[in-house]
């Protein structure tokens, strides 16, 4: 498959579409949707585009730009000389059978997202494989077991680990550190230290040409660095994350998708933004030291770094939220204080247990 023209990218990706599927087709050498020349922002209200395939072999390039830029694409079959991977993508049709209307639309919509974000890292392969030095601080000696095999499973990077022990001795992780098959390096800090101390204590010690934060009690999609990565890669962006799309509350055993605000106000991905989910957030090893580190503060410290970064000219870009989901228990449990009421308000869907998207490939 020919490269991706870099300006083919999924900025703008309505998740709500408001038509039906068009129809791709070649016509007079070239790719035509519904029988004009393929113009992303004016494709963005259909619900995507059904291939028709040609008999004979034509380029890709045109199709893989569709791809790359987010445009659904299906086909109710792949014609031989169609490479395996993206015929195996246009012919799973799963995506097509929740309706796009009702109550179960939020759903349609979800389904048609993933399908989308499996064209995109089709068509935006990644030039290397990046080295990311994953950052953690954390309080909870219990959780760290689970939290570094979550980094383990991360696909199509190199990883190292810096972890922050904050108030907790090694001797109660070793166990856990000694099991995990990746690099990993760790401070000891005092419980009285600010949060956003230790981190930067920790951070000192990356090799790495990215940092990317994780926080101990959340999940992780195995391609979440990979998909950090490529949308850092095809927009240029200094600093990426996700949105805060999907949430655990574990008192009510439910999982819950936002994707508007508590006013009602959209809250969409593929877009430039002042706000990123703070456990999703990379940035390069530069640009990091650049703004000054993780602001020395106990709380807030994910929001105090995103407004220094915008103080220091960063951009940053916010990215889908399908392959990250944040653990809430009482608010006095988290930084980040709001009641579990509040996430059932936002709630676009609701599902007992847990339910994250089928990016996280959970068992």
């Amino acid at each position: 498959m020919s490269a991706t023209p870099p300006a083919a990218t999924p900025g703008g990706f309505a998740r709500t579409p408001e038509k039906g599927l068009g129809r791709l087709r070649w016509a007079d050498g070239q790719w035509a949707a519904d029988g004009q020349p393929p113009d992303v922002p004016g494709l963005r209200p259909l619900r995507g585009l059904e291939v028709e395939w040609p008999a004979a072999a034509v380029p890709l390039d045109g199709l893989l730009s569709l791809a790359a830029a987010g445009v659904p694409l299906t086909a109710e079959r792949a014609e031989p000389w169609v490479p395996a991977g993206l015929a195996a993508l246009l012919t799973d049709r799963d995506w097509l059978r929740h309706a796009a209307d009702g109550t179960a639309r939020s759903l349609a919509d979800l389904r048609r997202e993933e399908h989308s974000v499996r064209l995109r890292r089709l068509a935006h392969p990644l030039p290397a494989r990046p080295k990311i030095s994953i950052v953690m601080s954390s309080k909870r000696s219990g959780l760290i077991g689970a939290a570094l095999a979550q980094m383990e499973r991360q696909r199509d990077v190199e990883v190292e680990v810096l972890l922050g022990l904050h108030g907790v001795g090694f001797e109660q992780v070793s166990e856990a550190v000694e099991a995990c098959s990746l690099p990993v390096r760790w401070i000891e800090a005092d419980a009285s230290v600010p949060f956003g101390e230790v981190l930067n204590r920790t951070a000192a010690q990356a090799s790495g040409d990215h940092l990317a934060k994780w926080d101990d009690d959340d999940w992780y999609g195995p391609r979440h660095l990979a998909d950090l990565f490529m949308a850092m890669s095809y927009t240029g962006a200094d600093v990426v994350g996700t949105t805060a799309e999907f949430f655990y509350l574990e008192p009510l055993k439910a999982t819950i998708r936002r994707t508007t605000f508590a006013s009602g106000a959209r809250y969409p991905s593929e877009v430039w933004s002042d706000h990123v989910a703070g456990g999703t957030i990379m940035v390069s090893l530069a640009k990091f030291e650049e703004i000054g580190g993780f602001p020395a503060v106990p709380r807030a410290v994910d929001l105090e770094f995103l407004k220094a970064a915008q103080k220091a000219g960063a951009r940053i870009y916010r990215t889908h939220g399908l392959g990250y989901v944040l653990r809430r228990g009482l608010s006095s449990d988290h930084t980040w204080q709001l009641p579990l009421a509040h996430f059932l308000k936002v709630a676009a869907n609701q599902w007992r247990g847990f339910r994250p998207s089928l990016l996280m490939e959970a068992a």
